[in-house]
C-alpha cells in the first residue's frame, strides 16, 4: 500500500532542501537581477516576460505583481506578459512558426533599456530562445530563469544579462524555486523604489 503522507513529507523536505542549497548559489545573481530590473523601471523602461506552460503562468504572475502590487502600495509598474494574448499567439503560430510567438512581440514592444524576463525550466525552449535573440537585437538586457544546467539559453546570454539557473534536474522542483526567485525579484524592486521595510504582509 502506498504511503501518501510519506510522499507528501518527502516533497516538502526535498523542496526545502533545494531552496536552501540554491540560495547559497543564486542569491548574488538574484540580487543583481532585481537591481537590473529596478534600474530599468526607474529609467522609464518596462519589463516583458515570457515562458511556456507553468513558466507562462510564472511570467503572468510576475507581470501582475508589478502592474498591481506585491506587498506594499506603490505606483503601477510597466510589465507585460507576452503569453496572454491568445489571438496574437495563435496568429503568429499559424502564419509563421510557434518559435516566433514571443520574438515578434519583443520586436514590436521592446526598446533599448527594457528587460526581458525569459523563463524556461529546460533552457531549451525555442520560442524563449528566439525572444532572447530579439531582445538582444533591441539592446535589451535579459534575466533568464532556467534549470537543468541552463541549456541553450545559458550559452546565448550576453555579459550584461543575468542567468538564474536552478541546480536541479526535476521540473517541478525547478518551478518551485522559480516562484521563490520571482518573489525575491519583486521584493528587491519594491525595496529599491520604496525603501526597506521590516513589515511582512
Amino acid at each position: 500500500m502506498i504511503d501518501h503522507e510519506k510522499r507528501v513529507h518527502q516533497h516538502f523536505a526535498d523542496s526545502a532542501r533545494l531552496k536552501h542549497e540554491a540560495a547559497a548559489v543564486l542569491a548574488p545573481h538574484i540580487a543583481r537581477g532585481g537591481a537590473l530590473m529596478a534600474e530599468c523601471l526607474l529609467g522609464d523602461g518596462k519589463i516583458l516576460s515570457c515562458g511556456n506552460g507553468g513558466s507562462a503562468a510564472d511570467a503572468q504572475h510576475f507581470a501582475a505583481e508589478l502592474v498591481g502590487r506585491f506587498e506594499r502600495e506603490r505606483p503601477e509598474l510597466p510589465a507585460i506578459a507576452l503569453s496572454t494574448d491568445t489571438s496574437l499567439l495563435t496568429a503568429v503560430a499559424n502564419d509563421y512558426t510557434f518559435d516566433q510567438v514571443f520574438a515578434k512581440s519583443v520586436r514590436a514592444l521592446g526598446a533599448k533599456g527594457d528587460v526581458l524576463l525569459a523563463i524556461s525550466t529546460s533552457g531549451n525552449s525555442g520560442n524563449v530562445i528566439a525572444a532572447i535573440e530579439a531582445a538582444h537585437a533591441r539592446e535589451m538586457r535579459v534575466v533568464a530563469m532556467t534549470g537543468k544546467g541552463g541549456g541553450r539559453i545559458g550559452e546565448l546570454l550576453a555579459p550584461g544579462d543575468v542567468h538564474l539557473c536552478v541546480p536541479h534536474p526535476r521540473t517541478m522542483r525547478i518551478q518551485e524555486v522559480h516562484l521563490l526567485m520571482l518573489h525575491c525579484l519583486c521584493d528587491i524592486i519594491d525595496a529599491t523604489l520604496l525603501g526597506d521595510a521590516d513589515d511582512e504582509a
